[in-house]
């Protein structure tokens, strides 16, 4: 037999799936310990945990999942490859559809896209800045975490530099989240600025900022340069405009909870897989897994929204005891604001309970 940990190893669907495909009645434990809640799978039970990850891999969806299960264990050699024909001649269709709007797209794209160079010209214009060490390396480290590893998105592969009159704002996003920092700076009173610095130049403007003197900051359209105490970084900036944190910021407001930071993270971290239920009431609580198939631990009510414990977990660090989570709805982003810190906030996309 093998508990629940072992079979989501060796299956590759991981512990927070096979949770939902056994209350879906899709693969079902073997076994489940009455006292204590375990699953236990049998051996047999592994090639088709396998058969259901290769399936959704492929994005088949539940119900021909269940008859593809059923048909393949019983043997039947008719209905399984009708089903994955089927599949396929869907997907081929939707890959056909998906081409045709993204042409519409490009096309629309490529008749802007003189008016969007100017846009980009002129908000790229060169700015000189000084600003304490001291704030600007807290500012990175309020937004750093959120940065894109995604190599098929360079332009989300660094931290917005974005200078608007005295303030520098400070923005990263992998569209799964967004951490946005604003801290005050002197020596630009002109028009805005704005520059992508790659996620290593970022980390090495970082490393000089030791102490709280002065930093000097020229944001140009072709790079960056941070001078401190005779110590100097420079490089040059991503070459794609970054998206509008403006707009994807421009939230209205939602109903404000108080979060226990240490409680919160110590149940987060006691989470296994990707996906793990808050339970918002008048406090952010986390519920176990057997109330989060329906409802919250302990029989309290409240909003319930699924998130990724390792982001939730990134947008807590560097936070004191205390935080403001805002809920404006089910699947709206959720809000992290620090008390104690006005200008510093997270986005953090909620997870989808059906799926």
């Amino acid at each position: 037999m093998r508990s629940i940990g072992e079979m989501g190893r060796d299956s590759g669907l991981g512990v927070s799936a096979l949770r939902f495909y056994d209350r879906a009645g899709v693969l079902v434990p073997a076994r489940v310990d009455p006292a204590t809640g375990y699953r236990w799978y049998a051996p047999e039970q592994l090639d088709e945990a396998r058969l259901l990850a290769r399936l959704r891999q492929a994005g088949m969806p539940l119900v021909d999942v269940r008859l593809v299960l059923a048909g393949w264990s019983a043997g039947d050699t008719g209905v399984v490859p009708r089903l994955l024909d089927g599949h396929l001649r869907r997907l081929e269709r939707e890959l056909a559809d998906a081409r045709g709007a993204l042409s519409a797209v490009r096309a629309r794209l490529g008749a802007e896209e003189h008016s969007m160079n100017t846009a980009t010209t002129a908000a790229t214009t060169a700015a000189r800045l000084t600003l304490p060490a001291a704030d600007l390396a807290a500012a990175l480290d309020a937004v750093r975490f959120a940065v894109s590893a995604d190599p098929e998105l360079p332009v989300l592969a660094g931290v917005l530099f974005d200078v608007d009159g005295a303030d520098l704002h400070l923005v990263a996003t992998d569209r799964f989240r967004m951490a946005v920092a604003r801290t005050a700076a002197t020596g630009h009173d002109g028009d805005r600025a704005a520059a992508t610095v790659p996620t290593p130049l970022v980390d090495a403007m970082r490393a000089l900022l030791a102490d709280d003197a002065p930093v000097r900051l020229t944001i140009g359209a072709d790079g960056v340069e941070l001078e401190t105490q005779g110590r100097r970084v420079a490089g040059q900036v991503v070459g794609e405009e970054f998206p509008d944190h403006r707009r994807l910021t421009r939230l209205p407001e939602g109903r404000r909870l108080t979060v226990d930071v240490p409680a919160l993270r110590r149940a987060l971290r006691a989470r296994d897989g990707d996906v793990c239920v808050l339970v918002l009431t008048d406090t952010v609580e986390v519920a176990d897994d057997r109330a989060a198939a329906s409802g919250p631990a302990g029989g309290s009510t409240g909003d319930r929204v699924g998130v990724n414990p390792g982001y939730l977990l990134d947008a807590l660090a560097g936070a004191g005891e205390e935080m403001v989570l805002e809920y404006l709805g089910p699947k709206a982003p959720l809000v992290l604001v620090r008390p104690d810190v006005e200008d510093v906030f997270s986005l953090l996309m909620p997870v989808a309970l059906d799926a």
